[in-house]
């Protein structure tokens, strides 16, 4: 026989349980479908280093970007374009150049006017020291109608500025770009939080990323100043159908944990949340159903390229695709035919398939392409 307990009383039996419940921290992302590796296969290596790479889905074609180079920093890196019509079979499509140039960290957008845009970093390095130290930085655009054939790049923004991805919405593209630059103050307590994991002063500091918007993909403006402490700099901006714009923002400083932030129109105010992960080349996309899903550089011994579920608050690694070495990351995603689509580089075999003989061997890093179906 069920006994009725009284209300106040019930109250009084549960507050223990409602006070430890209110103190836990916020849950972690339940992912709606668990990924599971289909297949992973390496598509490039002729470059002496291959890294930093993006994917995209162009005139019925496939095709990959990345940075060829000699190492990972400090030479002229240009921008190898790959093409293919099944994603099985790859071929040059275009190698991008810019003399005294080391051309970073490529990324594809898809142009209203039906041109496909890749951003990347345009970075200088002074050759006589060692190692090279860098001398200045500015974003370069380049557009084509074919994917071949590519504009000469083009510089946009300031110098100083590096614009890392960009997302396009009702014809403006929308990015965030940041000057890596030490927070500074009047006050050396506020310029230490703003460096460290924060509160970041309200204002137009010239230290902090930005939100940026164009029209066109060579004039950009501003939109916002972010208040993200810690040294903010990768990020990637999704554009959700009804307008909301979320934010993923790998951070240096402080406990380097990176940031998820959200905002809706005229994007002036923004909701962060910290993840419990440093970031490294973070990316994410919106799926069909609205639902969100990342990948990245993985910090956590040994390095690796991952695969995460993700909300607006939470940012939780779900599967580790084969990867590791001494560099890794920097995925581009594509959500294709019911899987998704993952570009990356690995140092973590050579062009065999066998692993270096010990960790202080370092490898050539090449490029991957992994198919991930969620269940």
């Amino acid at each position: 026989m069920l006994r009725r307990t009284r209300p106040w009383l019930a109250l009084l039996l549960l507050a223990p349980a409602l006070t430890l419940l209110s103190d836990r921290p916020a849950a972690a992302a339940d992912p709606v479908r668990k990924p599971v590796l289909v297949t992973s296969k390496r598509i490039w290596d002729k470059g002496a280093y291959n890294s930093f790479t993006d994917l995209t889905r162009y005139r019925d074609q496939w095709f990959c970007c990345f940075r060829e180079g000699i190492s990972h920093a400090g030479d002229d890196g240009k921008v190898r374009v790959l093409r293919s019509t099944d994603g099985l079979a790859w071929e040059s499509a275009a190698l991008i150049a810019e003399d005294g140039v080391d051309l970073r960290d490529p990324k594809f957008s898809l142009k209203p006017d039906g041109q496909l845009m890749i951003v990347a970093g345009g970075s200088v390095w002074n050759q006589e020291t060692t190692p090279p130290l860098l001398k200045t930085k500015q974003p370069r655009v380049m557009f084509s109608t074919d994917g071949r054939t590519w504009t000469p790049p083009a510089k946009v923004m300031e110098e100083g500025q590096w614009l890392w991805r960009i997302d396009w919405f009702q014809g403006r593209a929308y990015g965030i770009s940041y000057p890596y630059l030490r927070a500074q103050h009047p006050d050396p307590a506020v310029a230490a939080a703003a460096e460290a994991d924060g509160p970041v002063p309200t204002g137009p500091y010239p230290w902090k990323a930005q939100l940026v918007t164009s029209t066109d993909g060579l004039k950009w403006d501003l939109v916002t100043h972010l208040d993200v402490p810690g040294r903010p700099n990768e990020a990637t901006v999704r554009m959700q159908p009804d307008g909301e714009m979320i934010a993923l923002v790998r951070r240096e400083r402080g406990t380097t944990f990176g940031y998820i932030g959200t905002s809706r129109p005229p994007y002036h105010e923004w909701q962060w949340h910290t993840t419990e992960h440093r970031l490294g080349g973070p990316n994410f996309i919106v799926l069909p159903d609205h639902s969100l899903i990342a990948a990245g550089r993985s910090y956590r011994k040994p390095f690796s390229t991952v695969i995460a579920s993700m909300d607006r608050q939470h940012y939780d690694i779900a599967l580790t695709i084969p990867s590791g070495g001494s560099d890794t990351g920097y995925p581009g995603m594509v959500w294709h035919e019911n899987e998704l689509w993952v570009s990356y580089y690995s140092s973590h075999e050579d062009s065999t398939g066998k692993p270096p003989d010990n960790r202080h061997v370092a490898l050539p890093a090449a490029i991957y392409i992994a198919r991930i179906r969620l269940e």
